[in-house]
């Protein structure tokens, strides 16, 4: 049986085959743990992890001392916004007015599942609307800071609709004393990236979004900036992630890094052709059809659409052949908080799907998904006439 077409790159990628090459020797002969430092299976080891140090600090324009090895963009949000937030308020005179914390609606659960849990701990957060093309702008966040402001949060491209926000803007219109932190788990590899002249202090990245392995992932401090770890009993990754590090995964999270950085310029022009020919087709094809996030400012990988008068049960089988994604992850009934944020009607929202483009995805596949699309549509007319 033949398996359905790809193109669901946002939700995760496939381990490249230069990757896989690269991590195996070390589940295999180099299987050496990187805090033994008296023998050669050790010191093998730790010469691969801190040179997929190398590599993935390259990948943002970062030095490699900066790196800390995660388990994933999750863990490092989590790393990032308990651990600066929580020692922030450690360091204040008492009495002092909390911490406060600026992000958007649209964040990933990472941010806001966290953001919530800071407010129970008595934190100040503050959860920017976006416009409805899902962005956030750099004069709302201004408009929002606060003497005790400490950090804003913001995603760098949206995972569900694409949108990529102005980053850079935003950075660089900071204060010195707020802290800038970006989860960059859909852009990283995918958009340029460098943190110095982005102003970026602290950045997410997910292994595998980018061809890696899964879980595995880094967090980017820039120095000075002082965290507290979340976890407890070990040295290793300067005492902030304790524990044996996953060689293998690291090793392959650097080589992934290494080729996204290399072939990036070719993959971005790419991409964009075969994303804007297929949003032009649907588009112009299906009237139904709502493109969902900016027209430009977006992910390479993301289209995001919306289908109006679609039956939810053609809509949860008319794709057949092609691996998709449903850009409303309901619950209980409710559309997403992404859609919900941009002004989505409930129908709309229920009836998006995200196509994810990557690596391997060609013409081909993105006509098959264009006529499947058409296929979709018919049916679900077919069944309305005949209710």
């Amino acid at each position: 049986m033949q398996r359905p077409i790809y193109l669901d790159y946002n939700a995760t990628t496939p381990v490249d085959p230069t990757v896989l090459e690269a991590l195996l020797p070390y589940l295999q002969g180099s299987y050496g743990n990187p805090s033994s430092s008296e023998h050669e299976y050790g010191w093998q080891a730790a010469q691969a992890v801190e040179r997929a140090r190398g590599q993935c600090a390259r990948l943002i324009g970062a030095e490699p001392r900066s790196i800390i090895f995660t388990s994933g963009a999750t863990e490092s949000n989590n790393l990032a916004l308990l651990g600066f937030l929580r020692h922030r308020r450690k360091e204040l005179p008492e009495g002092s007015p909390a911490p406060h914390l600026i992000t958007t609606s649209v964040e990933h659960k990472a941010v806001l599942d966290v953001a919530a849990h800071l407010k129970s701990e008595g934190f100040e957060v503050t959860l920017l609307p976006v416009d409805s093309e899902g962005r956030v702008h750099s004069e709302q966040v201004m408009a929002a800071l606060q003497p005790n402001t400490a950090m804003v949060s913001i995603m760098f491209g949206q995972n569900e609709i694409g949108s990529i926000n102005p980053i850079k803007d935003i950075g660089q219109a900071l204060p010195d004393h707020v802290i800038f932190h970006v989860d960059a788990a859909q852009a990283a590899g995918r958009t340029p990236i460098d943190v110095d002249t982005m102003g970026i202090d602290l950045l997410s990245v997910s292994g595998h979004k980018i061809y890696g392995p899964k879980g595995v992932g880094y967090l980017y401090i820039r120095r000075g900036i002082e965290i507290e770890p979340l976890f407890f009993g070990g040295g290793q990754e300067r005492g902030l992630r304790p524990g044996t590090l996953n060689t293998a995964g690291i090793v392959g999270l650097g080589t992934a890094c290494e080729i996204c950085q290399k072939e990036m310029p070719t993959e971005i022009e790419r991409l964009t052709k075969l994303r804007d020919r297929f949003i032009d087709r649907v588009l112009s094809s299906v009237p139904s059809a709502r493109l969902n996030g900016h027209r430009h400012e977006r992910l390479i990988s993301n289209a995001s659409f919306s289908f109006s008068n679609l039956s939810s049960d053609v809509f949860a089988l008319g794709l057949r052949g092609v691996a998709v994604s449903a850009g409303s992850a309901c619950s209980l009934g409710q559309p997403s908080h992404v859609l919900a944020s941009i002004g989505l009607p409930t129908p709309l929202a229920r009836s998006t799907i995200r196509f994810g483009l990557g690596r391997f995805t060609t013409e081909n596949d993105l006509d098959v998904a264009f006529e499947a699309i058409l296929n979709m549509i018919q049916e679900s007319e077919r069944r309305q006439i005949h209710l």
